[in-house]
């Protein structure tokens, strides 16, 4: 710790570059992949929009429990089905179980030409430590 504050001073403009490249990625890669909603964010735009909630797990994890609504569509699938399930300027909120997929996800609907692609945020294990319902089949 001793030697880290002279290094700091000394290679300030390195350290100011490189925080400014590692912000900048991040929102880019932020923006790319749609806009990350907290679970209280998420009802509020399925209630005022409508949007749709498109549960990106495979169909076992699906059944042991999902948002209300949310159309189960796998990963795998989602380029060639998701015209039959979403219009292209209908928001769009992706689901996966932590939030990892939904990211990818975002971007390959960004590529077909979807405008309002949103994210939950950590993903159903989100959903589930702030303690919203779950349906089970």
């Amino acid at each position: 710790m001793d030697k880290l504050i002279p290094f700091v001073a000394e290679q300030w403009v390195l350290i100011s570059a490189l925080i400014s490249c590692l912000l900048l990625l991040s929102f880019h890669e932020q923006r790319r992949a749609g806009k990350s909603l907290s679970p209280q964010q998420m009802v509020n735009l399925v209630n005022q929009q409508g949007a749709v909630v498109i549960d990106l797990r495979d169909k076992a994890e699906f059944s042991k429990g999902h948002i209300l609504g949310s159309v189960n569509l796998p990963f795998s699938k989602l380029e060639k089905e998701v015209a039959d399930h979403v219009e292209k300027d209908k928001p769009v909120i992706l689901v996966c179980k932590l939030g990892q997929h939904a990211s990818a996800a975002g971007k390959k609907l960004g590529s077909l030409g979807y405008s309002q692609v949103y994210r939950l945020k950590g993903g159903v294990s989100e959903w589930q430590i702030m303690q919203m319902p779950l349906i089970k089949k």
